[in-house]
């Protein structure tokens, strides 16, 4: 097996059986089975579990082990070398870890082979690891409006600056993630590998995706000016980037004049977002590293979470949240004592 993920993506793609002769129906239909499995993660997720398999192989040879069959014992073995490295470098957080174990998980599996997680040579030793090392999560900051339309603001009004502004409008009030943002479509089945449509009308838009949570639809209505509007924001981006067809944002020329045909990647938006928080002086009482670390793609789904002052039902369907829990961890100044159900108990 080979430490190169892009051999593994290739030995664990769809094929014919070994006994059974190709033809062009077949290989055809191998084709179309290669590209669903394409689609059967995010392309961000099956990046970071190929990267994960390729780490865990190269692990296993340096103790002088394979790393197929998969064995719990060298899982745990692992699972604790990188909570706590012999050298006494920093461990891994233990959401790094767990996410560590579903790509060994899933990679496993495509190789024909099974991991049991609840194995006690693995179940005890992450129960371990998470009662030693586990640490409430670190959120992201969540931007404010006035913060949101001071980082559209800090954008020039070419062509590459009215597809960023668009960017961070829509994103904000749609409270969509980086993947969703870059994976929408002018129309529906623009692409194969895009992941929504959005529909303009009179009073907003109409975005709907296929995430996480499976379809949903996003009304996004117009805003109070045009300064603010995310959709005249849209509206301003595709008329100037004469884009008619296929994916919603694209690169820009480097001249600034063209659109492009190349889909945005995803991480473009992570990217902005700090630029602009840098550009616009947010949170500028702390240290440049401070403040990058403090925002990411999320601040625009947090911030969305933040803000709206709505019923919290609205913004969880809005996020497409499965449960209000979810919503809430989102929700960086809210009334925690709205409801007080010590005075509804009558004391």
């Amino acid at each position: 097996m080979s430490d190169d993920p892009d051999n593994d993506a290739r030995d664990t793609a769809p094929a014919l059986p070994g006994n059974i002769a190709g033809s062009g129906a077949l290989d055809r239909l191998v084709e179309t089975a290669r590209g669903y499995a394409q689609q059967s993660a995010a392309d961000n997720t099956l990046a970071a579990y190929a990267a994960d398999w390729a780490q865990f192989a190269r692990w296993c040879r340096t103790k002088g082990a394979e790393p197929l069959p998969p064995s719990p014992e060298m899982i745990g073995l692992y699972l604790a070398d990188i909570a706590a490295p012999a050298d006494n470098s920093p461990g891994l957080s233990v959401s790094t870890i767990e996410r560590r174990l579903s790509g060994l998980t899933w990679n496993a599996a495509q190789r024909g082979f099974t991991i049991d997680r609840r194995n006690r040579h693995i179940a005890t030793v992450l129960a371990g690891i998470r009662r030693r090392h586990a640490r409430p999560p670190k959120q992201k900051e969540a931007i404010s409006p006035e913060e949101i339309l001071a980082m559209a603001a800090t954008l020039p009004h070419d062509l590459r600056g009215l597809r960023d502004r668009a960017i961070l409008l829509l994103g904000y009030a749609g409270g969509l993630r980086r993947s969703e943002i870059t994976g929408l479509d002018l129309a529906r089945d623009d692409t194969i590998d895009g992941r929504g449509w959005v529909e303009i009308l009179e009073d907003g838009a109409v975005m709907t995706l296929n995430a996480k949570t499976g379809w949903r639809e996003i009304e996004i209505g117009r805003g109070t000016s045009e300064r603010s509007c995310p959709v005249h924001a849209l509206e301003q981006w595709l008329r100037f980037a004469k884009i008619d067809f296929g994916p919603l944002f694209v690169r820009v020329s480097r001249d600034g004049r063209r659109a492009l045909e190349a889909r945005l990647n995803d991480r473009h938006v992570a990217r902005l977002i700090k630029q602009t928080v840098l550009t616009a002086g947010i949170r500028s009482d702390l240290p440049e590293a401070e403040r990058l670390a403090l925002f990411s793609g999320h601040s625009l789904r947090a911030g969305l979470a933040s803000w709206a002052e709505v019923d919290e039902r609205h913004v969880q369907k809005h996020l497409g949240h499965a449960s209000a829990e979810m919503t809430r961890r989102y929700q960086r100044r809210r009334d925690r004592f709205r409801v007080n159900l010590t005075k509804a108990a009558g004391l």
